[in-house]
């Protein structure tokens, strides 16, 4: 657009409101879904010309609140700019003949495009000459095309399901639609969808506001939904929130229990969000922390307190949808409703741990874990065959905290738990309530922890077990997952992982590296094959299958290497090249990899390295399989004498240090290769027309790529190439 088409095109802007009125929707599901709402008509304005692609992202924004979905936006030309269309017709020399008078077929065309003969034009192609009609195509209003926009952007907001409220034939959405607002500079754009027509007016908080609040535009959307008892901008709410409770945990010298996921739940359940106060019996303080913050948390959306001094208060903190409780009816209320679920937990409690742990085991037996994969208990064998080979490894690698009855008695009692009470009441407590009853009934406080924390890590940045037992059954519930989903065919595909093998494969990388536990990946997962094997339902599972285990894993091992610990990727991919079953020792060499890639000589050497691999490529007949011995009397250059002498010495001193673990130090060593490399290059032609010459370069060659990619592959590594000289380019042929 040229500068000035751009000046009349400010004069012609406005702004717009888009509003979806719905039934409640989801808590979970509103940031999601306006995140959406907001690319959806991003894509369809830009496609229409209505925004400059360039501003988008300032001038649309989209946010929820329980009832609602909004957009509003500035900028929005209110009618799209006027285009030149060109329409190509016949050549020149068909149209006009040799005294360039118009023959019948310039005049056709002409008329077809609505045009005089003389507004054709010419314009030299590839193919020729050819005659060309320039159409000026008027730009339609805005509020024409939002009308045939908005009803697809409504359509296309993805949701994990959605409902019909008109009839199967009717359309879909999350809720049941209300009302919808779409005004354009303060205009309606007409449109409808499930049968209602869009207009300007919304509708306040349900029991507090108006239910007929007529609007201007974005301008006054916000302060009459507030007078009308409604924060629609999530920041709004959740800083009301965050105050509130900064002032009643202030008043009364608490603290309240850290949960940002709470904070922003309670964001989007409530349109007008309070915060009250209330208190519980302090009896039932005798109940673990754990369970008393579940059950307020889980069942009724409640923030637990804390003194100063750490310890659980017999209070909580409800948020409300009203802006306050005057009389205390509503405190009195949740406090009723909360006395009664802490008694149903005390009750499961004292009813659970009227038999041992260890004696749930058996009812396993009647838990599927997969119709394929048996019951529980079945996996229950097959984690504590695990556990102790586990626990085995690390001790013969002289770890003396691996206890291997340990790890075997807590994988023994890790699932007990789903058989509970307590658990199929709160079935977020599994595993921690394993934990708390082992402890409580006197098993050893390794053994204990380990049950109580066999599911972590849950995320990438969640804690780890706190002890190595706890590693031990962590890994090898995940490990017996992975392995026995794949094996069955229940691998992850697009959204779709039910089994989390994801967040699975995700956890033990973690464990392992953030321990440096030694562990070989390929005999972890053939140990787990093996004890699927042996235990119910005793599948055999083939080597391809623990192949994409193995891949499965060292995917999401390159994923956390480059997200949270900022490797790149072709230095992740350089350094497993060169072996990545040791998971500890592969990261140290992507370490040493990218504090030595940018030094003078390593990236030159990076690119020579590449140019070998690709002349052993194109040249992969003249090396016989297996014969990597370089012939010494058919060294007949002198750059390939130095070369082959240079590489003895150097791989020498390099194997040296990396054998000491010193792997920066032997990739600065390798890199003092480069002057050598750099003449072979130079000075010799490879492919030479003498065979036993040409194949005993290419066995320098070949030696040199394996002697010195043990610790990492250099030609993976994504450095600029070198401008090549003709011998190069010679060589490479």
């Amino acid at each position: 657009m040229s500068p000035r088409g751009k000046s009349i095109a400010s004069k012609l802007t406005g702004d717009f409101l888009f509003e979806i009125g719905c039934e409640e929707i989801p808590a979970g599901m509103i940031a999601k879904a306006a995140a959406e709402l907001k690319a959806i008509l991003t894509k369809h304005l830009s496609a229409a010309d209505l925004v400059d692609e360039p501003t988008v992202d300032g001038t649309i924004e989209a946010f929820g609140a329980p009832r609602r979905l909004a957009v509003i936006a500035s900028g929005i030309r209110l009618r799209q700019l006027d285009s030149t269309r060109e329409v190509t017709g016949p050549p020149k020399s068909v149209a006009f003949d040799n005294l360039g008078e118009p023959t019948r077929a310039a005049m056709s065309f002409a008329e077809k495009q609505g045009i005089p003969v003389s507004k054709l034009s010419i314009v030299t192609t590839p193919k020729g000459e050819y005659v060309v009609a320039k159409q000026i195509v008027i730009g339609k209003p805005a509020v024409e095309i939002l009308a045939e926009i908005l009803p697809r952007a409504i359509e296309e907001i993805s949701w994990p399901r959605s409902m019909y409220w008109l009839g199967a034939q009717g359309p879909r959405f999350i809720r049941p639609i209300r009302w919808i607002v779409a005004l354009l500079d303060g205009k309606s754009v007409p449109f409808s969808f499930a049968g209602l027509r869009a207009g300007s007016h919304t509708v306040g908080h349900r029991f507090l506001g108006k239910q007929n609040i007529p609007l201007d535009g974005p301008r006054d959307y916000e302060p009459k939904l507030k007078k009308n008892f409604v924060l629609c901008r999530p920041a709004a709410r959740s800083k009301k929130i965050e105050e509130e409770i900064r002032r009643l945990t202030g008043c009364n010298k608490l603290n309240v229990h850290d949960d940002a996921g709470l904070l922003n739940l309670v964001t989007y359940l409530n349109e007008y969000p309070s915060v009250i106060m209330g208190d519980f019996d302090p009896a039932f303080l005798s109940l673990p922390d754990e369970i008393l913050i579940t059950v307020m948390r889980g069942h009724q959306k409640y923030f637990g307190l804390e003194t100063r001094d750490g310890e659980l208060a017999p209070h909580f903190l409800a948020v409300i949808n009203l802006p306050s409780d005057p009389k205390g009816l509503v405190r009195a209320g949740h406090e009723r409703v909360l006395r009664a679920r802490f008694a149903d937990a005390q009750f499961f409690w004292e009813t659970d741990q009227k038999r041992k742990l260890g004696d749930y085991l058996p009812r396993l037996a009647a838990v599927t874990y997969e119709s394929r994969l048996g019951s529980y208990a079945d996996k229950v064998e097959r984690m504590r065959y695990l556990s102790r080979w586990l626990a085995e490894q690390w001790f013969s690698r002289g770890i003396s905290q691996a206890d291997v009855a340990g790890s075997d008695r807590a994988a023994e009692l890790a699932k007990c738990d789903l058989v509970t009470e307590m658990v199929h009441e709160f079935p977020e407590l599994q595993g921690i309530v394993g934990g708390l009853y082992a402890r409580a009934q006197g098993e050893p406080e390794e053994i204990a922890w380990a049950v109580y924390d066999h599911y972590k890590p849950l995320g990438l940045d969640e804690p780890l077990p706190r002890n190595l037992t706890g590693c031990a059954v962590s890994l090898a519930d995940k490990l017996d997952s992975l392995v026995a989903c794949f094996a069955v065919g229940a691998i992850p595909t697009g959204s779709s992982d039910p089994f989390a093998l994801r967040r699975a494969a995700l956890g033990v990388v973690k464990i392992i590296l953030e321990r440096k536990l030694p562990l070989s990946i390929s005999m972890a997962i053939s140990a787990a094959s093996k004890a699927l094997k042996m235990n119910a339902p005793k599948i055999d599972v083939t080597e391809a299958v623990q192949k994409q285990v193995l891949e499965f894993l060292l995917e999401r091992a390159r994923f956390m290497l480059t997200e949270k610990r900022g490797f790149a990727y072709d230095e992740i991919n350089a350094a497993f090249a060169a072996g990545a079953d040791d998971l500890v020792d592969a990261v140290e060499r992507v370490s040493a990899v990218k504090a030595i890639r940018n030094t003078k000589n390593f990236g030159p050497l990076a690119a020579s390295f590449k140019r070998i691999r690709n002349i052993l490529e194109k040249s992969a007949g003249t090396l016989d399989k297996g014969q990597l011995n370089v012939q010494h009397e058919l060294l007949w250059e002198p750059a390939e004498r130095e070369l082959y002498a240079a590489a003895q010495k150097i791989g020498e001193e390099a194997a040296r240090r990396k054998k000491a673990g010193k792997y920066r130090e032997a990739l600065e060593v390798i890199s003092e290769l480069r002057p050598a490399v750099d003449q072979f290059f130079d000075k010799v032609l490879v492919m030479v027309e003498d065979q036993a010459v040409r194949k005993n370069r290419v066995t320098l060659l070949a030696n040199l790529l394996k002697e010195f990619s043990t610790i990492a592959d250099f030609s993976q590594l994504g450095s600029e190439e070198l401008q090549e000289s003709p011998q190069q380019k010679r060589a490479g042929k």
